[in-house]
């Protein structure tokens, strides 16, 4: 057991838990017909009650998507949302996009911040999405792991482990089915946040592991052509980004924290037998019992006094944080136009709990030292996983390239002429502070620059395979 949902606030921090347009064309050779297939019933190694160019989110011309299930055993069935590339689809990457929790729906993720739509104000419509990752790159969303957002069965995982086999397994599934075959040699992205600090790293580690398990010929299957990763303000190392919360509360660009709580939390951080303490000692094959209360202690008495009375997802004062806003009655609305089979949800606070976090800086070092181009991006209006931390975190690291990334200065990073944060590179490892945005740092604009419009240049940077560079 170890300490499940560290830095968790409502979803992760207070609970215990020059192209040329070319459409894409789906397997019967025409574009844009509305295919329903319902089926209800499992059947473990494929796709279930598919829906093909539903006309919803993505309503650009031509562009193909597809919804539904890939059914990963009897007890479980994985959802799944995939659209197109807007342009060069035939040739475009494809990325796997995972938002964290424990618990949280990849819909999120599609609706809030880089899906073809974007939920408005009213969470009953939605908007097209001019930053929309899917301009220039396949995107396949992924309700992970069973139980969460549209994804349905009762079977339970409760480690990052077994949800990166699960995630591999549907990767196959999705991958040998007729419509999608021709996805099998793309270049592949994963790309997460949050928790997804875990996720990420994870399932990259698995999947390298699994593509050289199949080269050795100890395992068949499809392999992955893995070349990027990216992590939006992850959880990766929580003693070492617990820290930075208390830097991150004494020294900010957004909101000045009481100082009697912050002495409070200071206090509960380095006292013998506190947080920091009891963090370790359930790193350290902590018992169960040790490791929830630490869990209990830390959310208590470390984040909990600082999180009171504000967002702590989007911290400046006053709040002028409009964004984002909540899709569950949109895609409720849609639902049996897309193929889902269940009330959707934001979080399920179930799984959220059963998960545990502890340090995945050695995944992450994995990942870097394979020539994975890595990007981490946090936006620093966020206490939650603050860029303090997020750096101190990153400091850490023994990669091919951390003494040269260490050696870096910070460099603006300017987007259209603007500068939207600070950037790092250092061999094919980069991290970009995005300025004004919140946890979900793709859903905000900063300045003139439009919601999602930093995010979107870095991650078409990182995408093509290049280091961030500032754009005039």
């Amino acid at each position: 057991m170890k300490i499940c949902c560290v830095l968790a606030i409502a979803t992760t921090l207070l609970g215990v838990k020059g192209d040329t347009e070319r459409p894409e064309v789906n397997p019967s050779g025409l574009l844009h017909q509305n295919t329903i297939t319902v089926q209800t019933e499992r059947t473990p190694g494929r796709l279930r009650s598919l829906v093909e160019n539903s006309g919803i989110c993505e309503t650009t011309s031509g562009v193909y998507q597809a919804s539904g299930y890939g059914d990963i055993s009897y007890d479980g069935s994985l959802w799944f949302w995939f659209f197109a590339a807007r342009k060069n689809p035939d040739t475009a990457p494809l990325v796997l996009w995972f938002n964290g929790g424990p618990g949280e729906s990849s819909m999120a993720g599609l609706m809030q911040e880089h899906g073809p739509c974007r939920i408005n104000n009213d969470s009953h419509t939605v908007s097209p999405n001019e930053y929309s990752w899917n301009e220039r790159v396949n995107m396949l969303y992924i309700d992970q792991p069973v139980g969460v957002g549209f994804s349905t069965g009762n079977r339970t995982i409760s480690t990052t482990a077994a949800a990166a086999a699960d995630v591999w397994n549907f990767t196959q599934i999705w991958l040998a089915d007729p419509r999608f075959l021709r996805y099998q040699s793309r270049d592949l992205g994963i790309w997460t946040e949050s928790y997804g600090g875990h996720y990420g790293p994870a399932f990259a580690s698995y999947i390298l592991s699994q593509n050289e398990a199949i080269a050795s010929g100890q395992l068949e299957g499809i392999p992955l052509n893995l070349k990027t990763m990216g992590v939006g303000n992850g959880l990766v190392a929580p003693l070492i980004q617990y820290q930075g919360i208390l830097d991150y509360a004494s020294n900010n660009t957004y909101r000045t924290f009481n100082s009697s709580d912050l002495s409070l939390v200071t206090a509960a951080w380095e006292k013998p037998k506190g947080c920091k303490d009891q963090i370790a000692t359930c790193y350290n094959n902590g018992t169960d019992a040790e490791c929830s209360n630490a869990q209990e202690f830390c959310n208590l008495n470390v984040v909990g006094p600082l999180a009171q009375n504000i967002n702590p997802y989007y911290t400046p004062n006053p709040p002028t944080d409009p964004y984002p806003h909540d899709p569950e009655a949109y895609l409720n609305s849609m639902k049996s136009s897309i193929g889902a089979e269940t009330e959707w949800f934001m979080m399920n606070d179930s799984v959220a709990m059963s998960f545990a976090a502890t340090d995945f800086s050695r995944d992450v070092e994995r990942v870097i030292n394979a020539e994975v181009r890595t990007l981490f991006y946090n936006g620093d209006a966020d206490l939650t996983i603050c860029y303090q931390g997020f750096q101190l975190m990153l400091d850490a690291l023994n990669t091919t390239f951390s003494e040269e990334y260490r050696r870096q200065n910070f460099q603006d990073f300017v987007v259209s002429g603007q500068a939207a944060g600070l950037y790092k590179n250092a061999g094919t490892f980069s991290y970009v502070r995005v300025f004004g945005a919140g946890h979900r740092a793709a859903a905000y604009g900063h300045g003139s620059l439009k919601p999602g419009q930093a995010a979107f240049q870095m991650f078409n940077q990182i995408m093509a395979n290049q280091s961030i560079v500032p754009t005039t």
